[in-house]
């Protein structure tokens, strides 16, 4: 695993193309201008890791563009030593940004290669602490709940109410919300025991969020 000069270099302009995009956050941004993205992708997209671009991952996944993952990342507003679900490891990328802030992860994968893979990917580069499991991510992970955050990096067509019930009170939940045509981005803030207050932002596309595990 080798990330050289031309690499981070790469990174250098990949936070500064996230900054015209309006990422102001340099929590944020520091932690993209850290973690080498190219460990994520296969040898064959090396070339374009700091591309602000999404990119296959196998399993009919993909790693998410840069900037989607700034942007989930800024309206769940962490704070560290928060308590965070994640529905989605994929390529683990994600939740190595959500490390970096000071977050304690728990996150769910449901297909079994990508599990295997990325758990070891993690290890590897000092994320061991960060807690993967094998799971239907629509199912939540109720036994360490209340969580503070919850991260959804797939589509759901509706919230899934056993994620809602997980979070904790004065808790955000992100999450896109529609159907194949593209997804609006959610934020739920937990008020009471019932009550939620919703806000839409952003268009974006996702692949769908899927119950079940591939095995």
């Amino acid at each position: 695993m080798v990330d050289n000069y031309r690499h981070k270099g790469l990174r250098k302009k990949l936070v500064d193309t996230l900054k015209k995009k309006g990422i102001k956050d340099e929590r944020i941004l520091t932690a993209i201008g850290k973690i080498p993205r190219h460990y994520f992708l296969d040898r064959a997209f090396e070339d374009w890791a700091y591309q602000d671009a999404a990119f296959p991952i196998g399993n009919e996944q993909t790693i998410s563009q840069p900037y989607t993952v700034a942007y989930q990342t800024d309206l769940l507003n962490i704070k560290p030593k928060d308590k965070i679900l994640e529905i989605g490891t994929g390529s683990g990328y994600q939740a190595a940004i959500l490390s970096e802030l000071g977050a304690k992860v728990y996150t769910i994968e449901r297909q079994k290669s990508l599990f295997d893979k990325t758990s070891k990917l993690l290890k590897q580069m000092g994320y061991g602490h960060i807690r993967l499991f094998l799971k239907d991510g629509m199912e939540g992970l109720e036994r360490f709940a209340p969580f503070d955050k919850i991260l959804v990096t797939a589509a759901a067509r509706t919230v899934p109410e056993a994620l809602k019930d997980q979070l904790a009170v004065g808790g955000i939940m992100v999450i896109p919300v529609g159907d194949d045509d593209g997804q609006v981005m959610y934020r739920l803030t937990r008020l009471d025991e019932k009550k939620f207050k919703t806000e839409k932002f952003d268009y974006f596309r996702f692949v769908p969020l899927l119950g079940g595990i591939n095995k």
